[in-house]
């Protein structure tokens, strides 16, 4: 994190929340917290900067079970709140299965084990483009 930018535990002060936006550098690293805190397990945060022009990070975890999953997703959107980011938008709590989170600058995908290893997303955000095949 560069120097100008403020400590974790700066960023959820009161003042800190009404003065200035979380960047997404910081918003990762609270999301990455929470998720140690919950016990997510194999996190992992990908930088997509340049890939993409609607988000700079995706952060993909599992949690064991769902209820598992929803209690990180919880966790996670309730320290976002708490941080003065209010825009964030979820999809998937009722199942639990795949819970998707739309944090602007991040998005966070929470799956159960078997569900991540089918969909593989991580595959999709490292891998680089293919050439195009003639026929």
């Amino acid at each position: 994190m560069a120097a100008a930018s403020r400590s974790a535990a700066e960023s959820l002060t009161p003042d800190a929340i009404s003065a200035t936006p979380l960047t997404a550098e910081e918003t990762l690293q609270l999301i990455l917290s929470r998720l140690d805190d919950m016990k997510a397990e194999e996190p992992i945060a990908i930088d997509i900067r340049g890939k993409s022009a609607m988000f700079d990070y995706v952060v993909v975890a599992s949690g064991r079970v769902n209820r598992h999953v929803g209690a990180i997703a919880e966790n996670v959107a309730k320290a976002l709140k708490e941080a003065g980011i209010t825009k964030i938008h979820v999809e998937g709590l009722t199942n639990c299965d795949w819970v998707l989170m739309d944090c602007g600058d991040v998005v966070l995908h929470v799956f159960r084990p078997e569900v991540r290893e089918f969909y593989n997303i991580e595959r999709l955000w490292t891998q680089g483009p293919q050439p195009a095949k003639t026929l």
